[in-house]
């Protein structure tokens, strides 16, 4: 998606050969008509996988996951990463380990959200070791729901996580493949369409 590489060369900050920070347009301020774009491609590429929910982890999934769900007319659930008294009863949980904060997070959903009917499409911000999509995943397969595919706006390519993914026969879309983040640049494979 040539908007959001343009928006990576112009404002991402690498600052290692693994971490791109992207916190202006992506994951603390968020740039609105890029996510508009952004809901936009994912809407076209799962057109016709009978979508009926979407799912993501709070929090910087929401914003593409919302726009994603406004073009596809289906509700978002966000999984939740901290207890709440309003969320205590019934849950969907998963464990996830976070690369760029180094901790294990329990998350989780609302069996009452996801039901065997529904058609789910993952949506996420960055795709690295995979940990947050597999967690997702696995929320969902508790629910007895289908998984449709994943979208990813940002994909470390040089990372396992995306091969993993798709070697277990998960669909994984990925606006942007990030080949490697040398000199303090950001290199993107040639090809960003993975089906």
């Amino acid at each position: 998606m040539k908007m959001l590489k343009e928006k990576i060369q112009k404002e991402g900050i690498v600052l290692s050969d693994t971490v791109l920070k992207v916190d202006t347009f992506l994951n603390h301020q968020i740039d609105p008509q890029l996510m508009q774009e952004i809901g936009k491609e994912f809407a076209a590429r799962f057109k016709d996988a009978g979508i009926t929910k979407i799912v993501t982890i709070e929090s910087s999934g929401i914003a593409p996951a919302l726009m994603t769900g406004l073009i596809l007319d289906v509700p978002v659930i966000f999984a939740r990463k901290r207890k709440s008294l309003t969320l205590s009863d019934n849950l969907l949980t998963a464990t996830v380990y976070s690369f760029t904060k180094q901790e294990s997070n329990d998350i989780s959903v609302s069996k009452d959200m996801l039901h065997e009917e529904d058609v789910v499409l993952l949506i996420d911000d960055f795709l690295a070791n995979g940990q947050a999509l597999k967690g997702l995943n696995d929320l969902v397969k508790q629910s007895g729901a289908q998984v449709a595919g994943a979208g990813i706006v940002i994909e470390k390519g040089f990372q396992t996580g995306g091969k993993e993914i798709r070697a277990n026969g998960l669909r994984v879309e990925s606006l942007a493949i990030v080949e490697s983040l040398v000199n303090g640049g950001v290199v993107f494979a040639e090809e960003s369409v993975n089906k």
